[in-house]
């Protein structure tokens, strides 16, 4: 596929088609990390650290006995109500 490297703003991007975009497995908004490799740009998704947490097992390691207590924050500095 041919592209070509165009001005947007004060910044260069480059048009990538949706075929392309889905056959590296990315979508629209994902974060990718781009490189610089011998004169090539390569594009990767970038890791996901995020995993999916269940409510059941984050509640079932609470300890046993545990007492929610109020935090003090100290007194307001902006706008909020407390």
């Amino acid at each position: 596929m041919l592209a070509k490297i165009q001005k947007w703003g004060n910044n260069q991007g480059l048009c990538i088609t949706k075929a392309l975009l889905a056959d590296a497995q990315i979508n629209v908004g994902d974060d990718v990390n781009v490189a610089a490799k011998d004169g090539f740009l390569i594009v990767t998704p970038a890791q996901r650290s995020r995993r999916k947490y269940n409510l059941k097992d984050l509640v079932a390691i609470i300890p046993k006995g545990y007492q929610v207590k109020e935090t003090d924050w100290g007194k307001p500095v902006g706008n909020e109500v407390w």
